[in-house]
Formats: C-alpha cells, structure tokens, sequence
C-alpha cells in the first residue's frame, strides 16, 4: 500500500514523504495513529494543497518581518526614567516598557520575548536594541534612555 507521511517516524519515513508500506502495518498501526494516509488521489492532491497554503503563508510572514525590519531603522524611541548624576538608571528600562512604548508612539505591536535584551537597559544614553522578528531577521531598533 503506498502512503504519505504526515508526521515523522523514525525509521519509516519523513513528512511529505511517499512510501510503500505492508497493508497490515499501514492499516493497523500508521493510519489510525495519524502517521500517515493513504495515497489516493485526492489525498495528494489535498495534501499538495494544505502544502502549498502553508509555504505561502510562511513567505507572508518574512515579507511582513523584512518591512518590519526596514521601519524599525528609522525610529528613535525616546524612554525617560529616573536616574542618579552618575548616568545609571534606578533600576533598568525593560524589554515591556520598550514593547508598549512602541506601540504608544508608533502604533507598532510587537511582543516583549522578541526583544532581545537580557539584563535590560541600565544607563543613560542611545542604545541598540536587537529584536528578533523571524527566524533569520533581525531588526534593530535605537533607544534613546534620558534621566529625568
């Protein structure tokens, strides 16, 4: 019986991938188990499909992360925060401050885990913060901290 494997399974075969399986294995064991279906064709076709929609909605996303990218570059986002003469914050300016100040001024939502900024901002001055927007893209967005 020829299959196609919608999930991985170590030592029978990857996802996408077609094969000839014994029909009692198939039937009994990757088919009810949801490994596998049986490769008809309609199921390939069906499969191409949800495929297909998949690789455009993916293409959607790093289109939308690039545009992201090239807007970010042109902010300056300006945080005031109470510091000491020394130019060293009471405390630290946090990646969900950054996160709803941004979109406060900018109208640009973007969620606090893709900041990347482990220990926060603790002085006065331009930083660069990184955020990550997609796996491969980064944009990089400049703070401007000052002491009030």
């Amino acid at each position: 019986m020829k299959v196609i494997f919608i999930k991985d399974l170590k030592g029978q075969g990857k996802t996408g991938e077609e094969k000839n399986i014994s029909d009692g294995y198939a039937k009994n064991f990757l088919i009810p188990k949801g490994y596998a279906i049986e490769a008809t064709a309609a199921n390939l076709n069906d499969y191409k499909g949800k495929k297909d929609s998949q690789e455009f909605k993916k293409q959607q996303e790093i289109e939308h992360a690039k545009a992201l990218e090239e807007s970010l570059k042109d902010i300056k986002l300006t945080i005031s925060a109470k510091g000491g003469d020394n130019g060293k914050l009471f405390g630290s300016i946090t990646s969900k401050e950054i996160a709803a100040k941004l979109k406060n001024d900018f109208k640009i939502d973007i969620d606090k885990k893709k900041f990347v900024l482990p220990d926060g901002i603790k002085n006065v001055g331009v930083c660069t913060v990184d955020i990550k927007l997609y796996p491969g893209i980064t944009g990089k967005l400049t703070v401007n901290v000052i002491s009030e």
